[in-house]
């Protein structure tokens, strides 16, 4: 079995989530942040909005909550149905990546200040069970990544399309 991350690593995880974001988001088209590659799928600015209230409802928030409040229970949420009320495809890439650092940097402030007894409090979630701080954290991690391979994947699949002959190469060793 692995090691955690310890509470540094972590922060410096979080830390590097809003800058890779920039880098990649800098080289996009405007109109592929806007690109819904299935039926269902989210485009990447609805990722960085789900992104944006993860900050609050799933991990910082809700670290802050349970900490704050004896037997906290955490409040679940739909973020299909959020990400139809945001109407982030009515936004800016640039702006919502804005947004987002300006909450994560809050967060990254905040994350570093964890104590080892901190990391072990718990709260009940009425979907998935008993949670405790660390698991958030190591979630919030996962989290992360899970959403910026989904951001890849959406880049990939706009440029498939454009591929040509070419896509007979993926999944095939080419020497």
């Amino acid at each position: 079995m692995t090691a955690p991350f310890a509470v540094q690593q972590i922060a410096t995880l979080l830390a590097a989530t809003a800058p890779s974001l920039q880098a990649e988001l800098a080289a996009l088209p405007e109109p592929l942040t806007r690109f819904c590659p299935a039926p269902g799928a989210w485009f990447i600015n609805e990722v960085i909005g789900h992104l944006i209230e993860t900050e609050e409802r799933g991990f910082g928030g809700r670290i802050r909550r349970l900490l704050a409040q004896a037997d906290y229970v955490c409040q679940p949420w739909d973020p299909d149905q959020v990400a139809r009320e945001r109407h982030d495809d009515q936004k800016l890439a640039a702006d919502l990546l804005q947004e987002f650092a300006a909450i994560r940097a809050a967060n990254l402030r905040f994350v570093p200040t964890l104590t080892p007894a901190q990391l072990t409090r718990t709260a009940q979630h009425p979907v998935v069970g008993i949670l405790s701080v660390n698991d958030l954290l190591h979630e919030w991690v996962h989290h992360d990544h899970n959403h910026i391979k989904q951001i890849l994947s959406n880049v990939q699949a706009w440029a498939w399309s454009h591929m040509g002959n070419a896509q007979r190469f993926s999944g095939e060793i080419v020497s």
